[in-house]
C-alpha cells in the first residue's frame, strides 16, 4: 500500500467554541484517544480571534504529534506554521494554494462530486473529502454522498503517485457507523460535535479511530 501524506484515522474538526482553554483541553483528550489530525474551522469569527486560536493550537498539535490544518485561510496557515489548509468550493483554488504554498498539506471538499475529486487530485490535493455521508447536525442542508462514492474515490487515489492522496469522509459519523466508512474505502473520518461534545472525549476518539488501526489492532 502506498504511503500517505495525510494520516489515516480520526480527523477532528473544531466546534464553534470561543473558549480557547476549553478547546485546548478537548484537543488534548482527543489526541490521547487517537485523533491524528485537527482542522480549525471557525467561519464566522473576527480574523484576530481566529488567529489567536490558531496560534494556541499550532504548538499544542505539534507537541501532540497531531497534523494541524486551518479551514480556508492558507495565508494564516503559513504565517503560524500550521501543517496544512482545507478548502471548499468557495475558497481559494487548490492549484493556487499549491503554487504559493508548496509545502502545505492541502485538503479539499468534494461534496458528492467525483469529477471534482479527479480535478482536485490533478491540481495537487493531498486529500479529497466527501460528505455528508450521513445526516449531519453541523450541516443539516449538506448534500449526501453515498458510500459507493468513497469506494470510487479510493480507486482514484490508488492511481496517483506516492504519497497517495487520502479519502476523507465527513458528516453524521459516529463510532457505530465509522466501520462502514473504513470498509467503503475512507482513509480518515472527520468529526465535529460527535467527538468534541462527547462526555468522554478520549474514549470517543478511541472508538472512532479503532476501525482504522492496522488489522483492527486495539489501542494500547
Amino acid at each position: 500500500m502506498k504511503a500517505q501524506r495525510f494520516p489515516s484515522g480520526l480527523y477532528g474538526v473544531t466546534p464553534e467554541w470561543d473558549d480557547t482553554a476549553r478547546l485546548l483541553r478537548a484537543v488534548q483528550q482527543a489526541a490521547a484517544g487517537g485523533m491524528r489530525a485537527l482542522q480549525l474551522r471557525r467561519k464566522d469569527i473576527p480574523a484576530a480571534q481566529r488567529r489567536e486560536q490558531a496560534l494556541a493550537l499550532a504548538p499544542l498539535c505539534r507537541e501532540l504529534g497531531v497534523i494541524f490544518l486551518i479551514n480556508d485561510h492558507w495565508e494564516l496557515a503559513l504565517e503560524i506554521g500550521a501543517d496544512g489548509v482545507h478548502v471548499g468550493r468557495d475558497d481559494a483554488a487548490v492549484a493556487q494554494v499549491r503554487a504559493q504554498a508548496p509545502d502545505l498539506i492541502i485538503g479539499a471538499s468534494c461534496y458528492n462530486d467525483i469529477q471534482r475529486g479527479r480535478d482536485l487530485l490533478a491540481a495537487g490535493a493531498d486529500y479529497i473529502a466527501f460528505g455528508a455521508v450521513f445526516p449531519s447536525s453541523t450541516k443539516p442542508q449538506a448534500v449526501r454522498a453515498p458510500l459507493e462514492l468513497l469506494t470510487e474515490a479510493r480507486a482514484l487515489t490508488e492511481e496517483q503517485a506516492a504519497p497517495r492522496p487520502a479519502v476523507v469522509a465527513i458528516g453524521g459519523i459516529t463510532p457505530a457507523n465509522a466501520p462502514l466508512l473504513a470498509q467503503a474505502g475512507a482513509d480518515a473520518i472527520a468529526a465535529v460535535s460527535g467527538l468534541f461534545e462527547a462526555g468522554d472525549v478520549a474514549a470517543t476518539a478511541a472508538a472512532y479511530a479503532q476501525p482504522f488501526l492496522p488489522k483492527g489492532r486495539p489501542r494500547p
